[in-house]
């Protein structure tokens, strides 16, 4: 019998969902993530909003590594040095128990977010530069053995998660 395809976690404002700090959404025309949709395996989060978060907010940066937010040595701030550390935690904790309900392996998240950058988010300077690093959630799901792509690797995400789904299959 054939298993159902694994479900992907995937950040809200890619689906259209207008959940930026700024009210406006980074909606992604894709075929495969239409593919996904319609077949009902995308769970879509916004871990700034679910960790308490309104919409519009303050923009958030990370003052240091995502890692050091994890363990509690660097705070995620607005610009006006306001500490938003505990909605940015709150927010990973509550991606990652999804992905541990629904049985999620893969992540597609918002490229640039503190929350959910995968190879590139703010500088911490309020200045809209980026530098390399992952943002709070990505961080604490690769942490946990999620694979995590961006909005320009679905393609990558799609072959990750066929190739996962085929070794289950296989030992099924």
């Amino acid at each position: 019998m054939a298993e159902s395809p694994s479900k992907i976690l995937i950040s809200a404002c890619l689906l259209g969902q207008p959940v930026r700090y700024d009210g406006q959404s980074k909606h992604v025309e894709n075929a495969t993530l239409e593919l996904w949709k319609n077949e009902g395996i995308l769970v879509p989060v916004c871990p700034e909003v679910n960790g308490g978060l309104p919409v519009p907010r303050p923009a958030g940066e990370i003052q240091g590594t995502a890692a050091d937010v994890l363990t509690g040595i660097a705070q995620v701030t607005t610009a006006k040095n306001e500490d938003i550390t505990r909605f940015y935690l709150s927010g990973a904790e509550h991606a990652l128990s999804l992905c541990q309900q629904h049985n999620i392996h893969a992540a597609i998240l918002k490229e640039n977010s503190p929350s959910c950058g995968s190879s590139t988010v703010p500088d911490g300077s309020f200045n809209k530069k980026r530098i390399l690093g992952e943002g709070v959630t990505a961080c604490l799901l690769r942490q946990n053995g999620i694979r995590v792509f961006s909005e320009n690797e679905i393609s990558e995400a799609a072959a990750y998660i066929n190739a996962k789904t085929a070794k289950t299959e296989q030992t099924t």
